[in-house]
């Protein structure tokens, strides 16, 4: 059975004078952009010009938090838990928000960045303290996370926190037979248009499988592209097309 997704990216990632990917061009081609909030990259303005390319195009705002970690771009593991992790959460999504509602808008859903994304399949008390931060807001927020075989326990989590989650499923990233992503400094990690095409519609078909044939049972809500990966908006227009004409 094909499954209907919808296409979600990574953006608002430039940072003082530096610019990662080509938001304006991209946004009218995504369902959702999860946007940075100043943890891993992004600052009051690039927030601001999201939003409102957000506004226009009619696109979903999440709040693309992560660890405090500007140097590392998010991906470097930090020990930080409990009171301070939730606090942080709160920080970028309030951020976020606060202008995201003063340009008519709002923050619907969460998306933890890079190495705090992966902690919360790894580590227990990190999750908890992700869904306690997102359930704890003053609105109604869902949380996306990795879309792998499903976990009993990480969805009686979210029923405990009254949370809403979106499963989400990678069209540009390599998977590793556990159905999580191969590292980034790995062989097969990052995939080309072609291959992330194809990889599109095999989600999609709830179809995905490994280099070597093996199938990844993993059922998803959302697909992700990155913004920063090389020729993003090329790639992010094929799997568009792709997906609407299936």
């Amino acid at each position: 059975m094909t499954r209907q997704l919808t296409l979600n990216c990574d953006m608002g990632e430039s940072y003082g004078a530096w610019t990662i990917g080509n938001d304006a061009a991209i946004m009218p081609l995504i369902d959702a952009a999860n946007i940075a909030c100043g943890g891993h990259a992004g600052d009051p303005g690039t927030m601001r010009h999201c939003v409102t390319l957000a506004r226009r195009h009619e696109t979903e705002i999440g709040a693309h938090v992560s660890y405090p970690d500007l140097q590392g771009f998010g991906r470097r593991a930090m020990d930080i838990r409990g009171p301070e992790l939730i606090d942080l959460i709160h920080y970028q999504i309030g951020a976020l928000d606060g202008i995201a509602r003063t340009h008519g808008t709002r923050v619907s859903f969460v998306k933890p960045h890079g190495a705090l994304y992966h902690a919360m399949l790894s580590d227990s008390l990190v999750l908890n303290d992700v869904m306690r931060a997102v359930s704890g807001w003053h609105a109604d927020l869902s949380l996306v996370m990795l879309a792998t075989p499903r976990d009993r326990k990480t969805v009686e989590l979210a029923v405990q926190h009254g949370l809403t989650l979106q499963y989400e499923a990678f069209a540009d990233r390599g998977y590793t037979s556990r159905g999580l992503l191969i590292p980034r400094d790995k062989p097969g990690a990052l995939l080309t248009l072609e291959e992330a095409t194809e990889q599109s519609l095999s989600i999609a078909q709830n179809n995905l499988r490994t280099p070597k044939g093996k199938r990844i049972p993993v059922t998803a809500d959302t697909l992700c592209v990155h913004g920063d990966t090389p020729g993003a908006v090329k790639m992010i227009r094929a799997i568009r097309s792709a997906l609407d004409k299936k």
